[in-house]
């Protein structure tokens, strides 16, 4: 799950005090990973949320996301009808990219989140939201951490970039950590980028919220080049739908732009 709550998929008047989810978590000793993590007794209700949130964004996804996130998604394997065991999802990013999945209780505080991308481990949340919060959850769970982020960490271009981004980001202080934060969220949360057949979403802030999914393609958005040096000083809103995004080329030139940013201000 992202330092950050994911923004609401539309103008929601909700502070982050207002909900204890918000709230991040420091850590005071090592959380389950991979084979440790235990699946929880879900109810009926909470499959049925799963479903209901799988069903309806993979339809929506259709010609809107990335050709990469499919194809991670569709490796993935994940059961659309009840929710998937972490476990098991953390065995087969192993296999493709060398990642794991850990347990989280929520929310992390930043540092304790970087410093598990790392080493290649993605915290992640395994509580389902209300079915009244089917449009709009104020923190992350578990439909956001595993549908939205786990298939491009199946890339391995991506996985490699969010590996560096959680080494560069225990190095930063200052008007850097500002920076690195604002390059997280307009590409691992709101990333788009071009395909062969159209501009795409990658971005799991996106990928996971019906609302931004159909406005972040729309004219009503500003769709600027990556370039990180832009990037890092471009403000954002988490509480409003994202007005100005920033478009990759590809994988590739994700990594070696980010890597070629962190060395410059010694982050990596």
């Amino acid at each position: 799950m992202s330092p950050q709550s994911p923004t609401p998929s539309a103008d929601t008047a909700v502070s982050a005090g207002d909900d204890p989810r918000c709230v991040p978590i420091k850590l005071t000793g090592p959380i389950p990973i991979g084979d440790e993590i235990r699946y929880p007794n879900y109810t009926a209700e909470q499959h049925d949320v799963w479903r209901t949130l799988f069903s309806r964004q993979k339809k929506l996804l259709a010609g809107r996301a990335a050709d990469e996130f499919i194809s991670g998604l569709t490796a993935l394997r994940l059961d659309e009808e009840y929710v998937p065991a972490l476990a098991e999802i953390s065995r087969r990013l192993t296999k493709a990219t060398g990642w794991k999945l850990a347990r989280t209780p929520g929310l992390l505080d930043a540092h304790d989140f970087f410093e598990h991308l790392a080493r290649r481990i993605f915290p992640c949340t395994d509580y389902v939201r209300a079915r009244s919060e089917l449009d709009y959850t104020p923190a992350p769970d578990c439909f956001h951490d595993i549908f939205g982020h786990t298939p491009m960490i199946m890339h391995p271009r991506f996985a490699n970039f969010y590996q560096k981004i959680g080494q560069a980001a225990l190095n930063a202080r200052g008007a850097d950590d500002e920076g690195l934060t604002r390059i997280y969220w307009f590409t691992v949360e709101f990333g788009l980028i071009n395909n062969p057949k159209g501009r795409r979403i990658y971005g799991n802030g996106i990928i996971s919220s019906h609302a931004e999914t159909q406005f972040s393609l729309t004219d009503k958005v500003e769709k600027r080049p990556f370039i990180p040096e832009n990037v890092a000083a471009q403000p954002y809103d988490i509480w409003h739908m994202q007005e100005t995004l920033f478009v990759i080329d590809s994988f590739e030139q994700l990594e070696q732009e980010f890597d070629r940013w962190s060395r410059e201000h010694h982050l990596l």
